[in-house]
């Protein structure tokens, strides 16, 4: 049983297991509330396609399942995150025509993170703002420079593989190595948000080991990377996205790395569970809700 969840009565085996499934999928629809606030708020970042209620449920309960100890408030952090997350992905990879977008964007936000108020009516950086201005009241704010380091290297992992695409289509370039797309795996944005969660959520042993926690985070990212890439293979030929499967490795090569990374996080992880046991469960729980996950379907909804 993960940190801070209190058994679940009335039988075991069978009926206790699904009493707990049936009490994390109410806390994902506690969550979806919050969840409908941002789209509500935000309408233009969020167009019916692709982001449809597939992806909005998909969300929530990716979160509930995450920390299933957790109250909606206390999610509430993750979801704006990972809501921003996805619209920033979707301005970037799928709107932005000219590289000069690209970094518009990316100077934008970044000023936004670094206190400067959003100009020009966007909603992107007012969005982002808004979740700026909710960490820095959170219990382990402590750890915002490195949240602001992250989202840096999140945009600029952004620009960087829009510019491997835009090479690619205009016969400019070959496309990355396996290697060059894995280290880029920061546009996927997972440590990003699980800072934002931390900072929300934290403590004092929080900011104390927030640099193994995130090399633990990091490690996780690259496994849902690829296990994504595994899922959205279709999907990325059909939108012109990049996968590894293009990459030149196959699918028993890339269950293979994953195989080896997620050995390797147990070991990454493995040593934080005394001082930091909830952030450590969610991290393993990323990684088992995401196997689970991407075995039948991935986020985004349709064109």
């Amino acid at each position: 049983m993960a940190p801070g969840m209190d058994p679940v009565p009335f039988g075991g085996g069978e009926t206790s297991a699904a009493a707990e499934h049936g009490r994390i999928c109410a806390l994902a629809m506690e969550c979806q509330r919050d969840l409908q606030e941002c789209v509500d708020a935000y309408p233009d970042l969020f167009p019916s396609k692709p982001f449809d209620g597939r992806l909005f449920s998909a969300v929530a309960l990716a979160n509930a399942f995450g920390s299933p100890w957790a109250t909606a408030a206390d999610l509430r952090i993750a979801i704006k995150t990972s809501m921003w997350n996805f619209a920033a992905d979707w301005q970037i990879d799928y709107l932005a025509g000219t590289r000069d977008e690209v970094q518009r964007l990316i100077t934008g936000c970044l000023a936004v993170a670094d206190g400067t108020k959003p100009a020009g009516g966007s909603a992107i950086t007012t969005f982002l703002a808004e979740i700026v201005e909710d960490l820095r009241g959170g219990p382990a704010s402590g750890i915002l420079p490195v949240w602001r380091d992250q989202l840096g290297r999140w945009l600029a992992a952004m620009a960087r593989e829009w510019e491997w695409k835009a090479d690619l289509a205009a016969g400019r370039a070959a496309p990355p190595t396996f290697e060059d797309y894995l280290a880029n795996a920061d546009n996927f944005g997972t440590t990003w948000v699980n800072l934002a969660h931390w900072i929300h959520t934290g403590d004092a042993a929080t900011v104390a080991r927030v640099d193994e926690l995130w090399a633990a985070s990091q490690e996780v990212q690259r496994i849902l990377r690829l296990l994504n890439d595994l899922a959205t293979y279709r999907r990325d030929v059909e939108w012109g996205d990049l996968n590894a499967l293009m990459l030149g490795v196959e699918r028993g090569d890339v269950r293979g790395r994953i195989e080896e990374m997620v050995e390797h996080s147990r070991k990454l992880i493995d040593p934080l569970k005394d001082d930091c046991p909830e952030a450590a469960a969610y991290l393993e729980r990323q990684i088992g809700f995401s196997v689970g996950f991407y075995g039948v379907t991935d986020y985004w909804g349709t064109l």
